[in-house]
């Protein structure tokens, strides 16, 4: 276990090459042994490059009208509901949308829900116990996963009769190949789509959870990320234009709430390695075959690079971390690709929030539940308002 930035660094990005990626088989069989987080070497660096191309601000910048309609959906349905809701549940939703629009585009909504419905299934039989027996949540899942390829198949298939070229990141998906002239297997297609639905789901949504409850129990710093999208609201002529890329990069203080809120939470709490020959580190013997574990919390949470760390407190950021003290999205060569997206969707999200809606927490239960990613209590139970019909 590593829990110094020098540590981290070597396992991570100057000596990556003596370090695998490492999983459970049963999880490498649920999401799909060809996803791009399960390799090293040529196949993923050529497959990173393709997605972080997808995910890339220049790309996800035109998503941001698609964005703001997904987001506003979700507050007025929370809104209209009236019901207490599972934030978190109600995140996983809003993230899995976004997901599947930046790899897919405007995707058929019957796909979508076919897509959702089995995903579901595999999402909960993923951290069950891995035995094939009937009825048991890992085999459903494993049955769920199946039908996804199916449904994968099929969009492709529409995909290739229908001759689109799309630049989403199925688009890129099907268009490329490799230096011989290759491309891509279906299956490998299908795993990579799975894996990155898989990468982008839960931990973005624990992220954004997490950020309205720091909010929520900071009524003043509320009230300051508040004024700021006020005066980007006011300027879009009362809400009615659009949000531009350039207006999300001047939410200088929501964008350190988010930094503070990444570091807080610490989603990936660490990575799996496993040394691939013996190596030395410090005068100590990793051997072969042993596992490795960059501990990200640890490093997040020492008051050496962060003081006060217990502290939710964005004027931090003010001013750069150390090197390699905050990994949010992990390190080198295999650090998260859609870490701008799910920047992105959380400023969009934050923006129409508290510019239209009110929320307060229910209950005063505080804590946190980990399935696996860290989440407040309960998912953090809310009730939502549109601003004019706030009760007093």
């Amino acid at each position: 276990m590593l829990a110094s930035p020098e540590a981290a660094r070597f396992v991570l990005v100057t000596h990556a090459h003596l370090f695998k990626p490492t999983y459970p088989k049963s999880k490498e069989m649920m999401i799909g042994p060809w996803a791009l987080f399960f390799h090293q070497g040529e196949y993923h660096t050529r497959l990173r490059k393709l997605v972080q191309n997808s995910l890339a601000p220049d790309t996800i910048r035109k998503l941001i009208p698609d964005i703001e309609h997904i987001a506003l959906s979700a507050l007025d349905s929370w809104a209209a509901s009236g019901q207490v809701i599972n934030t978190f549940y109600e995140m996983k939703k809003f993230s899995f949308d976004v997901g599947i629009l930046s790899i897919f585009g405007h995707l058929d909504g019957v796909y979508k829900e076919k897509l959702e419905e089995n995903y579901r299934i595999v999402d909960k039989g993923y951290n069950s116990f891995p035995t094939k027996i009937p009825g048991s949540a890992h085999h459903k899942a494993l049955q769920a996963r199946k039908r996804l390829n199916q449904i994968l198949s099929e969009i492709i298939r529409e995909r290739k009769e229908k001759r689109l070229v799309e630049k989403d990141l199925l688009g890129h998906l099907l268009n490329f190949k490799d230096e011989k002239g290759e491309t891509l297997t279906e299956d490998q297609i299908a795993d990579n789509i799975i894996g990155i639905l898989f990468a982008a789901q839960d931990t973005t949504a624990s992220f954004i959870t997490w950020i309205l409850k720091f909010l929520h129990d900071d009524p003043k710093l509320l009230e300051a990320v508040k004024a700021e999208q006020k005066a980007i609201y006011e300027s879009n002529n009362g809400g009615k234009e659009r949000l531009t890329w350039a207006q999300t990069r001047k939410m200088t203080l929501t964008y350190r709430v988010l930094l503070e809120g990444l570091r807080m939470a610490s989603i990936i709490s660490f990575t799996f390695r496993e040394a691939v020959v013996d190596v030395e580190y410090k005068g100590y013997l990793i051997p072969k075959g042993w596992k490795v574990m960059p501990l990200f919390r640890n490093i997040h949470h020492n008051p050496e690079f962060f003081s006060d760390p217990h502290d939710f407190d964005p004027s931090r950021f003010e001013v750069a971390p150390k090197p390699n003290t905050f990994m949010p999205f992990g390190n080198g060569v295999h650090a998260c690709p859609g870490n701008e997206l799910a920047k992105l969707e959380a400023l969009i999200l934050i923006h129409h929030l508290v510019t239209k809606f009110r929320w307060e927490v229910v209950g005063s239960e505080s804590g946190i539940q980990y399935g696996p990613f860290p989440v407040p209590q309960q998912g953090l139970p809310a009730r939502f308002w549109k601003q004019s019909s706030c009760p007093s």
